[in-house]
C-alpha cells in the first residue's frame, strides 16, 4: 500500500506553518530553547525518522539552545543535499498590547487586522483585502522555509528519492548566529561518519525585496557579509569647569563616526551589485554617573557589509580611516587651546587592539591581563559587544600613558560573504527554477548574487585559501571566550551555496506577510523538481 504524504498540499502545508509559528521562538527567549524538541518531536512524525530516530541529532549552540539536524539516508549515493533554515524570530514589540498576543497566531492576526485596516500602511492594506497573503511573526522570516525543508524530508523518505538529505535548523540567525557557528562540527561529523559527498547548501530564506514596494520574485546565488569594526575612545577627564584640560571620547567619537558614515571607500560593487554604506548601529558613554566630571571613554560600532573583502581588507580601510579621522580631531582641537591660549594635552594616536593587549601584557603582566578580563566575562549583564568595549576600557585603564587614544576593535557577530555564482552546478539549478517557475506559473524569477538580508550561508563554503579572518580572530576581544567562529572547518564544508524561498514582505515590521501561493504551490513544487534534478536526467538542462 502506497504511503500517504503528510505536507504535501498547500492546505497541509498553510496548518504545518500555522502550527509551527505558533510555537513562539523569539530570540534569546524560553520559546527558542523550546523550539528544538517540538521540531524533534514533528520530525518524528515522518515514517522514517521514528523508524530511524537516531539519525536526529542536537548540537549545543549555547544558553540552552539546540541545532537540530536529521539526515534522510537513502543508502544508495554519497550525494548530500544539506537543507538550511532557522527558527528563531526577532521580537513583537511592535505589535502592542492589543495585537502581541496574536502575533503568533497567524490566520487569527490576519482576520484582527481586517478590523484595524486603517492603521496598516496602503500597501499591506491591499495585500491584505486580497486573500492572498498570511500575516504574522515568523511566517515569512523564515518558519516558511523550515516547513518546506520538513516537506521535502517527507517527500524523499516516501518516495525513496536515491539522493541524501540533511535538515538543519537552528537558533539564534537572527543574533550571533550561535546555531549555525555550532552546525558546522555537526556537518563535519555526519559527513566523516556516512562518507557524505556534499553537493549543495540549499538555504530556503524569503525573497527580500531590493527597494520599498518591490514585489519581484528572486532567487539568490550568495549571501552578503557584515562585520563590525568598531572603536575605543579614551581621551582625558577633566571638570567640566575647566573643558580644555582634558579630551572627551565624544568629541573624539564625532570625528570618526562622521568619517565612516556613508564612506564610499568600504563600498563593493560585484556582478553589478553594491553594498549598502557603512553607517554607526551604536554609541556608548562608558562613564556610568552623572557628575560634573567629563567622559573620558566612549564606543561606537560601524556596521560594514562586504561581497569580496576580509577582515583584513576592511581593517587595513578602517585603520586608514581612524587614522585620518584623529588626525583632524587633533588638528582642530589644537586650534581651539592655540586660540583659548591652552596648552593641548597631545596628539591622538590610533591602535588596533591586538597591539593593545601586547603593550598591556608587557606592562602588568599576562595574569593581571587574564583577570582583567576574566572580570568582564563574567558579568551576565553584558552581551559579547559590550563586553569587548569593557575589555579594552578596562586595559587603558592600567595604560593611561597611551592616551588619547583611538583602539580599534572587531565586536561581534561577522558574516563572511559567500557566492557560488559561477559555480556550474547552481548556474544550472537557476536556470531550471527560473524555467520552472515561467512555464508553470508565469512568473519571472531574477537572480541576485548576494542575499541581502544576511544568511546563515555565511558559515559554509568559506575560501580555503583565504587567511584574512586572522585578522578578525586578532582583535576581537571575546574571541574563544564568548564568541568565535570555526573557519578552519568550515574552510572544509566546499559546495556551492543557494537560496530558494517563497515570496513574502515587510520581515521584522509589524506587516511581516507570506504570499500563500508562493509559499504552498510555486516553492514547494520548485524545490522538489530543483532536487530532483539532482538524479532525474530529464531535469537537465543543455
Amino acid at each position: 500500500m502506497k504511503q500517504h504524504i503528510k505536507w504535501n498540499t498547500p492546505e497541509s502545508l498553510e496548518d504545518l506553518l500555522c502550527e509551527v509559528v505558533s510555537w513562539e521562538s523569539r530570540t534569546g527567549t524560553a520559546g527558542e530553547i523550546e523550539f528544538s524538541s517540538k521540531i524533534v518531536k514533528k520530525l518524528l512524525e515522518i515514517k522514517y525518522f521514528k523508524e530511524n530516530s537516531s539519525q536526529i541529532h542536537c548540537f549545543d549552540a549555547g544558553k540552552g539552545r539546540n541545532t537540530v539536524t536529521a539526515f534522510y539516508n537513502s543508502g544508495v549515493t554519497k550525494k548530500t543535499i544539506v537543507l538550511i533554515s532557522h527558527f528563531d524570530t526577532v521580537h513583537t514589540e511592535e505589535f502592542g498590547g492589543g495585537l502581541e498576543d496574536l502575533a503568533f497566531r497567524p490566520r487569527e492576526l490576519t482576520e484582527a487586522f481586517k478590523a484595524r485596516l486603517n492603521d496598516l500602511p496602503l500597501d499591506a492594506q491591499e495585500d491584505l483585502l486580497s486573500e492572498e497573503y498570511l500575516f504574522g511573526r515568523g511566517t515569512m522570516d523564515m518558519k516558511m522555509g523550515l516547513v518546506l525543508h520538513l516537506h521535502l524530508l517527507e517527500k524523499a523518505s516516501v518516495e525513496k528519492w536515491p539522493i541524501n538529505l540533511i535538515l538543519v535548523t537552528v537558533p539564534d540567525e537572527e543574533v550571533n548566529s550561535a546555531g549555525m557557528r555550532a552546525a558546522v562540527s555537526g556537518l563535519i561529523e555526519l559527513r566523516e561518519k556516512h562518507e557524505l559527498n556534499y553537493h549543495l547548501f540549499l538555504n530556503s530564506e524569503p525573497s527580500f525585496s531590493q527597494k520599498p514596494q518591490d514585489s519581484t520574485y528572486y532567487i539568490y546565488s550568495g549571501t552578503i557579509g557584515k562585520i563590525m569594526p568598531s572603536a575605543l575612545f579614551y581621551g582625558r577627564e577633566t571638570h567640566a569647569g575647566e573643558p580644555l584640560n582634558g579630551l572627551t571620547g565624544h568629541y573624539m567619537a564625532s570625528y570618526l563616526t562622521k568619517a565612516m558614515e556613508f564612506n564610499p571607500d568600504f563600498v563593493e560593487e560585484v556582478y553589478g551589485e553594491k553594498t549598502p554604506l557603512p553607517i554607526c548601529l551604536q554609541e556608548i558613554d562608558l562613564k556610568d554617573d552623572y557628575s560634573a566630571q567629563t567622559s573620558c571613554h566612549s564606543a561606537a560600532l560601524y556596521n560594514v557589509f562586504v561581497m569580496r573583502q576580509n577582515a583584513e581588507d576592511i581593517m587595513d580601510i578602517f585603520k586608514k580611516t581612524a587614522k585620518k579621522a584623529m588626525a583632524d580631531c587633533s588638528r582642530d582641537y589644537k586650534i581651539i587651546c592655540e586660540r583659548e591660549g591652552v596648552n593641548p594635552i597631545g596628539d591622538i594616536q590610533v591602535l588596533e587592539y591586538q597591539k593593545l593587549l601586547e603593550y598591556a601584557v608587557n606592562k602588568i603582566g599576562k595574569p593581571a591581563v587574564d583577570e582583567i578580563m576574566e572580570n568582564v566575562l563574567a558579568d551576565s549583564t553584558l552581551d559579547e559587544r559590550k563586553m569587548s568595549m569593557r575589555i579594552c576600557d578596562n586595559l587603558m585603564a592600567h595604560c593611561q600613558e597611551l592616551a588619547p587614544l583611538t583602539i580599534l576593535f572587531y565586536a561581534p557577530p561577522y558574516y563572511p560573504a559567500i557566492n557560488s555564482s559561477d559555480n556550474e552546478l547552481v548556474q544550472e539549478k537557476i536556470a531550471l527554477t527560473q524555467q520552472l517557475l515561467q512555464d508553470e506559473f508565469n512568473i519571472k524569477a531574477h537572480q541576485i548574487h548576494y542575499f541581502n538580508g544576511i544568511s546563515d550561508l555565511s558559515y559554509v563554503n568559506y575560501d580555503a585559501r583565504d587567511t584574512g579572518w586572522h585578522a578578525f580572530k586578532d582583535n576581537t576581544p571575546v574571541w574563544g571566550d564568548t564568541y568565535s567562529i570555526p573557519f578552519n572547518k568550515m574552510q572544509e564544508l566546499q559546495a556551492p551555496v543557494l537560496n530558494v524561498g517563497p515570496f513574502g514582505k515587510d520581515a521584522h515590521k509589524l506587516t511581516e506577510r507570506l504570499h500563500k501561493k508562493s509559499a504552498f504551490t510555486y516553492t514547494p513544487f520548485v524545490l522538489d523538481k530543483l532536487i530532483e534534478s539532482m538524479f532525474v536526467k530529464q531535469y537537465e538542462l543543455a
